[in-house]
């Protein structure tokens, strides 16, 4: 991509790798210190302990400030980047404690090796490549290095070692870590014979669905004693860490009809004015728009908003509106419209006066315009472009098509197009060749051509929010404060949502201490810390969640340890229905059955599966049916030979099948070379996520967030 479009914001540093985080997603399937700084640091206030070593307070919060910088300070993301940082941190301890136990080590002269070489971290690349050769500049990043090590302010140190160093220390020790794994990872001959047979070996059978939806719910009892005994032969499954289970009352305080209202005559109110006002930009501005005026033009085809045909169809000057657009209340005023072109193809030299990515300069002004001119006066007397782009031209991006580039018009319109470059393109005057100076330098452009001419429109949108009124806030928290106020205990509590007709959420999953998400709120932090501490029973004040106010309660306090009946009931209800009807269907099967007995028995069809050869042992999924393994299985057991199965208690009904024949598909020797091929991936990807796995379930960890957080 040209310099042209690069956008002003450089963007923060991204310092991890990509091995790094799948490595660390590996360990921590269920979210649940660093490697060690280069230059030190302290403990005060531990936040969690991992294996016996502790998580700084401070280390926390500073790898949160460095992924907030790196997602760029996104409110809407600081829950995700503060459970990333936690899981980062976490992985590392855990896969320290593996690298100190093998052996591993990150020497000096490796450090030295990547640092000055092309294997160096991307940002270090970006930084310190050479404008005019495109390559790594190994001497100006050992320049860099030696002044970071003597550099005396120690954040600064640290910050960049966090920043560059320690991800690739990391990452380095990472992948002899997975080498090691990857190595003893090995698919004998008998395997890859048994694989090959299970892809090409198929059956062709007939077989009955009897589904679990024909056995009426209200028949089938669930008692404490089943769900017991589930739990109990299932006990890993039911392994529960520390929490609550909460249910809560809503109460909205999104905008009424009246504020809806109330917004829509505001505009209409205006809409004269607007219509009369001969600067739209300012005027928007005067009166608080929410949608900046864009100060371009473009096809109808491109703007997307509701009822754009009407407000195309406006005379130069008219005003459409008000309608609805997403929250906002809008009058669109149709300021001009002209037949221009969609698609630009222009080619450019450029005489770049500063590296857009260091910022560091790369030839003075002077120097960079009269180059430009001496280039644009030799192509003008005959001059070949393509020999003198190369030579002279710092856009790396563009060098690699010769100086082309191709634009539409929305792009050369935008904020992070050069402004003078994009003015050039529009002119209308005819000029197809010029030297143009932008913020990167000076720029000899050649428009090689315009196309896709069709009407532009520069509209121009006041738009305000459909906010709620203090009215509505107010009403909305008063009637909460009720509620919470009434709730002195259980009963009370509940009477008074049934008295008054409100309806309460409770919570089918637990809620764990460090959770940000309850129910459909994704941002209920506040609340959650507020249920740590409270007791069983318990009813809060209002909470304020997004456009709600929110009363919640304890309903009970979840220990670590085995999920006890009342909690594991709901969450296996579905399991246990099925079983009984499983139950209750084979019963009314008679041994040996026929399948068009079975049937005729429940009313349904005999149906055939596997004669397009898609029925194999390593099938996922079965044409008409689904996901049914005990079914593909059955349909593979010698020991049926043609006769029919036992009643099968599958995942959708109770299935009998009867394989009529079998046979084998062939398959190319080359395309089962790339099979077994990405089965040897697939074995080495799943021993990588069980190893990491297996440690994460050893190791032991204490966190301490929700007493901070």
């Amino acid at each position: 991509m040209s310099i042209i479009q690069t956008i002003r914001e450089k963007g923060a540093v991204i310092v991890i790798s990509l091995v790094a985080i799948s490595l660390i997603g590996f360990i921590l399937m269920d979210s649940m210190s660093s490697t060690g700084k280069l230059f030190g640091g302290g403990n005060e206030t531990t936040i969690g302990i991992v294996n016996g070593e502790s998580i700084d307070y401070q280390d926390f919060n500073d790898k949160v400030t460095q992924m907030e910088q790196q997602y760029g300070n996104q409110s809407s993301q600081r829950n995700s980047v503060m459970q990333g940082a936690w899981d980062q941190m976490v992985a590392e301890k855990i896969v320290n404690d593996q690298f100190e136990k093998l052996g591993l080590v990150f020497t000096a002269k490796e450090l030295s090796t990547i640092l000055f070489s092309e294997d160096a971290p991307a940002q270090l690349k970006q930084s310190f490549t050479d404008p005019n050769t495109g390559q790594y500049d190994i001497e100006q990043a050992k320049l860099w290095w030696t002044q970071v090590k003597q550099n005396k302010n120690k954040e600064q140190r640290n910050a960049l070692v966090s920043q560059v160093i320690d991800p690739m220390v990391l990452n380095s020790l990472y992948s002899k870590y997975t080498s090691m794994i990857a190595a003893s990872v090995n698919q004998p001959t008998w395997l890859k014979n048994m694989e090959k047979e299970a892809a090409t070996n198929y059956a062709v059978m007939n077989y009955v669905a009897v589904p679990y939806s024909s056995v009426n719910d209200s028949t089938i009892k669930i008692s404490s004693q089943d769900v017991k005994n589930y739990i109990n032969s299932h006990k890993s499954m039911f392994k529960q860490e520390p929490g609550m289970m909460l249910s809560y009352v809503s109460f909205s305080a999104a905008p009424s009809k009246e504020d809806s209202a109330e917004v829509f005559n505001a505009l209409e109110k205006i809409k004269p004015e607007f219509e009369l006002d001969s600067n739209a930009k300012f005027f928007l501005g005067r009166n608080g728009s929410t949608i900046p005026f864009f100060d371009g033009y473009l096809p109808a085809t491109q703007i997307q908003v509701p009822n754009i045909a009407s407000i195309t169809a406006l005379p130069k000057g008219g005003v459409y509106g008000p309608y609805l657009d997403a929250k906002n209340y809008v009058i669109a005023k149709l300021i001009d419209q002209k037949t221009m072109a969609d698609s630009f193809k222009v080619r450019h030299i450029l005489f770049g006066t500063i590296n857009p990515q260091t910022q560091q300069p790369i030839m003075d002004d002077s120097t960079a315009k009269r180059k430009a001119d001496s280039v644009a006066t030799a192509i003008k007397n005959g001059a070949s472009f393509d020999a003198l782009e190369p030579v002279y031209s710092t856009d790396e991006g563009a060098k690699q098509t010769n100086g082309v580039m191709n634009f539409d018009l929305k792009t050369v319109q935008s904020d992070n197009f050069a402004k003078e470059f994009g003015k050039f393109l529009l002119n209308e005057n005819g000029e197809t060749k010029k030297v143009v100076k932008t913020e990167f330098g000076y720029h000899y452009i050649e428009i090689m051509s315009k196309s896709h001419f069709e009407p532009c429109y520069k509209i121009a949108y006041m738009a305000r929010e459909i906010d709620p009124s203090d009215a509505t806030i107010n009403h909305a928290n008063s009637e909460a404060v009720k509620l919470s106020a009434a709730g002195t205990n259980e009963k009370a509590f509940e009477d008074y949502i049934v008295k008054n007709g409100l309806s309460k959420v409770d919570l089918p999953m637990p809620v764990g201490e460090n959770d940000y998400q309850m129910g459909s709120y994704s941002n209920a932090r506040e609340a959650i810390r507020w249920a740590n501490g409270a007791k069983e029973g318990a009813v809060s004040e209002p909470f304020s969640i997004d456009n709600d106010f929110v009363v919640v309660k304890v309903d009970k306090r979840l220990r670590e340890g085995l999920m006890d009946v009342e909690t594991a009931a709901p969450l296996i209800d579905g399991i246990l229905r099925n079983q009984k009807k499983a139950e209750v269907i084979t019963k009314k099967i008679s041994n040996p059955a026929s399948l068009d007995a079975v049937a005729q028995t429940f009313g349904v069809q005999v149906l055939t599966d596997g004669e397009d050869s898609s029925l194999t042992f390593n099938a996922q999924i079965i044409n008409g049916i689904g996901n049914e393994p005990k079914v593909t299985g059955a349909a593979f057991d010698k020991g049926l030979d043609g006769k029919v199965s036992a009643p099968i208690a599958g995942n959708t009904g109770v299935f009998l099948i009867q394989v009529t024949s079998t046979g084998k598909k062939a398959v190319a020797e080359d395309l089962w070379k790339q099979q077994e091929q990405a089965t040897q991936s697939r074995e080495t990807q799943s021993a990588l996520q069980q190893s990491f796995m297996g440690l994460r379930k050893m190791a032991k960890i204490k966190d301490y967030r929700s007493k901070f957080y």
